[in-house]
Order: C-alpha cells, then structure tokens, then sequence
C-alpha cells in the first residue's frame, strides 16, 4: 500500500441539521498501514491541518480492508469554511457517506 495522505478520516460526526460538521475520527496513515488506533477531533481542528499543509483522504472498510475513498479539501464560500469531498458550492460540509458516531 502507498501512503494516501496523512491522516485518514473513517468516521463523523454532524451537527443537528447535517450542515456542519461537529468532529472526525482519524487515523494515521503509515505508508504500509492505517492505524487501528484513532483518535477524534474537533472541525476546527480539521480545517486548521488543511490549511497549514496536513492532508486527508476518506477511507472506508470492505471486506475488512481499508479501501481509499476521496481527497478533503477546505472550500471558502463567501467566507465561510467548509470541509468537502467535492467542489460543490453547496454551503455545507460533505464528507461522503462515511460512518457516523455519536
């Protein structure tokens, strides 16, 4: 396996109207691996790493591998933040269809 990103992001968490998201759990990205350990971050948390050169990619699992999901990006609308799969002028963040936890 070759390294897709830094961090890998497997599971979210949104907000009461699934318009922002409120944390993610990720996990490191070994080059060889991804890490069984993860650990839960805040949004804020997220889009500061982007910004300052850290990348994500979304993973999920199939048949008990890890299989590469999308690149994440920070999109600015008007001036506003959002964590995206996508490009999508949508003003919201969207991640995919990955795991939600509580």
């Amino acid at each position: 396996m070759s390294r897709w990103a830094d961090f890998v992001i497997t599971a979210v968490k949104y907000n009461t109207g699934h318009s922002h998201l409120v944390g993610a759990e990720i996990r490191t990205d070994t080059g060889t691996a991804i890490s069984s350990d993860y650990r839960r971050v805040l949004r804020q948390e997220v889009i500061s790493s982007i910004r300052g050169g850290t990348s994500f990619v979304t993973a999920y699992q199939q048949g008990g591998q890890w299989r590469k999901g999308e690149d994440v990006r920070v999109v600015n609308l008007h001036g506003e933040l959002f964590i995206r799969t996508d490009e999508n002028a949508t003003k919201k963040d969207n991640l995919g269809s990955l795991p939600e936890y509580v």
